[in-house]
């Protein structure tokens, strides 16, 4: 079996050493062998990174992802991640409906076009973002 050190998995991976060993310590990354001091990680630690990459930015906490790659296989990991997801969906339509009202109201400032922010109609008070 292969072993990354710390250094390598951390740029394999694009992320800080720092991020390991936090991820270490509170258990999303099992605790690394040590050799000659120095933490090394089996190979397959770069796909379980990649899962928590995935999941950080589909918006789950780090203890949902915990929470999710602390179930033994034989306690059902598809239905605890079906109940994960089922849990985020609305959370992530909520999240796209703000960015798109963000996106349109950039658009909207792009298209007004007076670029001075002190007397844009559409940042005076009475807007339709006060109104929401």
């Amino acid at each position: 079996m292969r072993e990354l050190g710390i250094g390598d998995l951390a740029q394999r991976v694009r992320i800080r050493p720092s991020a390991l060993r936090y991820y270490e310590s509170i258990g999303l990354l099992p605790t690394a062998r040590r050799v000659g001091g120095r933490r090394v990680y089996p190979a397959s630690t770069v796909r379980r990174i990649a899962l928590i990459k995935m999941a950080q930015q589909a918006r789950f906490t780090l203890a949902e992802i915990r929470q999710l790659l602390d179930t033994a296989p034989d306690r059902g990991v598809t239905r605890q991640w079906r109940a994960l997801a089922e849990r985020k969906i609305p959370e992530l339509d909520h999240f796209i409906q703000e960015t798109q009202a963000l996106r349109n109201a950039v658009a909207d400032c792009l298209a007004c076009g007076c670029m001075n922010f002190d007397s844009c109609q559409l940042l005076s008070p009475g807007t339709a973002e006060d109104d929401a």
